[in-house]
């Protein structure tokens, strides 16, 4: 759960082509649930109202898959310039007075609720602490980037992501072990290995 007197928008980012996956990646099931119906669901729980979906490629397939009312939907018009087109677009559409964003990918589909909560519970409140996920020697999204973070995320274009900001001395950087992190689908196969 958020902290107390805390705004915090779940971002769930399913805007990309699929190119790899040959198809609309985002409608396909896991479990026989489509994988953003998947994603916006747990975002909920986490967040309840407050989500963010940000939705491009294939839009009206995608927004039919997700059979959720909560939160409202983005359309990103420039999904195809990459990731961080739909991290600005949920920048610039988050309303004034929240304090932090929760940013997941739909298709990270071994992300649980229990570790975004994990991210929530780390985070000190302050606007300049980012909390990452850390796996595979990296970290990465899921993420909590704090209002100090935004106006440098509404300026991100194309596929770069926000992972700059992580080595950016005006941010203090926290991060939470999540080793499923490193799981995506990138491909029908990757799929099915989890099926």
């Amino acid at each position: 759960m958020p902290k107390p007197h805390k705004t915090v928008f779940a971002v769930v980012l399913a805007a990309g082509m699929s190119t790899r996956f040959g198809a609309t990646k985002q409608v396909a099931k896991l479990d026989g649930v489509p994988i953003v119906q998947r994603a916006v669901q747990m975002a909920t729980r986490v967040c309840g109202d407050r989500v963010i979906t940000v939705i491009g490629h294939d839009a009206s397939s995608v927004l039919r898959c997700m059979h959720t009312n909560s939160g409202f939907v983005v359309v990103n018009d420039d999904y195809q310039s990459g990731l961080g087109s739909s991290i600005a677009a949920a920048a610039r559409a988050c309303p004034e007075q929240t304090d932090a964003l929760l940013v997941l990918l739909a298709d990270q589909v071994l992300i649980t609720e229990s570790h975004l909560n994990a991210l929530l519970e780390c985070w000190s409140g302050t606007a300049d602490e980012i909390v990452a996920t850390a796996y595979a020697g990296t970290d990465g999204p899921p993420v909590l980037m704090p209002k100090a973070t935004f106006a440098d995320l509404r300026r991100l274009r194309g596929d770069t992501g926000a992972r700059a900001l992580f080595q950016d001395p005006r941010f203090r950087l926290q991060s939470v072990p999540f080793e499923d992190a490193a799981v995506d689908i990138d491909t029908p196969a990757d799929l099915d290995a989890l099926a």
